[in-house]
């Protein structure tokens, strides 16, 4: 088997990433820029680091002997590129837990230059797509001439601080859906309705989750919307916030509320995370009106992201993943969620 690194090691998913690897006997090199949280990190841990900025000539070293990258260092909007490049450059597998719709699309826009360097792109290994991007394939599979694609988010858990940063920076970027196989720039909370994920009927919003990029790319369905699931005054601060769009992309404002974010635990502890759980549902239509729906229920994202991304890199590092830009389903099919622990799939008559 050959050599993983991950890059982000010490952040706080990256920290289960790593208790992850460990667990399944696997020893990562673990990478970042900060030398001195590297070295506290991995000398406890008997593993090996290597610090390293994400310049090309810093990368290029540190991916020297790298069979795999699992890239746990965001916003990935800032470094998901230079370390993409340097992957098919050093003809290193890249993988990344983003959940960022630009992300994945730059991703694939790489797909023919990683296919011919004979590497893979995989964004999007943890909660940020898998569960969601399974669902998809599998919703496809029940009903194959499907034209109109909705998923839907339901979560009882808490976001760290790199999930609150990501959602920070993209304050005042609008919403997104897809419509006639292209992605469409639309106001937050474009769409409301109601979604019963297995615990009973609920209001949810449109947000711009990455399935918006990467169901297309799976499933081939040309119209697709992801929804969340909110309390009724958290859907009402979206809709407010299509009108405050300049105060929201100040650098102030956001100044401020990082500093909240910096000032807060780094994520959900480990009994928070146990007793949370994740809720997905997804439902395809067709021309002729025929309708599949479909659910999963997980453990909280965090833990899931670990699990996931853990298995996709050993699926990586064992060669059973096919070159270019892939999605979790399209490289290892609907039913991968599956052998996740606590994962659970139903299907609607």
């Amino acid at each position: 088997m050959g050599q993983l690194l991950i890059y982000g090691s010490y952040g706080y998913t990256g920290e289960l990433v790593v208790a992850e690897a460990k667990a399944r006997g696997l020893a990562p090199i673990l990478a970042g820029r900060r030398a001195e949280a590297l070295q506290a990190q991995a000398e406890p841990l008997g593993l090996p680091w290597r610090a390293a900025d994400l310049t090309r000539e810093a990368l290029d070293t540190a991916l020297a002997g790298v069979d795999v990258v699992l890239h746990c260092a965001g916003p990935f909007s800032r470094t998901a590129r230079p370390m993409i490049e340097a992957c098919i450059r050093n003809k290193a597998n890249y993988l990344d837990i983003t959940g960022e719709i630009a992300v994945f699309e730059q991703a694939a826009s790489y797909g023919e230059k990683a296919r011919a360097a004979g590497v893979t792109l995989m964004p999007g290994v943890g909660f940020d797509v898998v569960p969601s991007d399974c669902l998809a394939a599998h919703l496809k599979r029940r009903l194959p001439d499907a034209n109109h694609l909705a998923l839907g988010f339901q979560s009882t858990g808490r976001t760290s601080h790199g999930t609150a940063t990501t959602m920070v920076e993209n304050l005042d970027a609008g919403g997104a859906v897809r419509r006639g196989g292209k992605i469409v720039q639309v106001p937050s909370a474009y769409l409301s309705r109601t979604i019963d994920f297995g615990l009973g009927p609920t209001g949810a919003v449109t947000i711009p989750w990455g399935d918006v990029s990467t169901a297309y790319h799976s499933t081939g369905i040309a119209d697709i919307e992801v929804f969340l699931a909110l309390p009724a005054g958290a859907r009402f601060g979206l809709h407010l916030s299509r009108y405050l769009r300049p105060i929201l992309a100040a650098p102030f404002v956001k100044q401020r509320l990082q500093a909240k974010i910096d000032a807060a635990p780094r994520g959900p502890t480990p009994e928070q995370r146990e007793r949370s759980r994740s809720y997905l549902w997804g439902e395809v239509t067709n021309a002729a009106g025929e309708r599949r729906v479909s659910r999963l229920q997980a453990p909280d994202g965090y833990t899931l992201t670990a699990a996931a991304g853990v298995a996709i890199a050993e699926a990586a590092l064992a060669g059973k993943l096919p070159p270019g830009f892939q999605t979790p389903s399209s490289a290892l099919g609907a039913d991968f969620v599956l052998t996740l622990p606590g994962v659970q799939r139903s299907d609607d008559p």
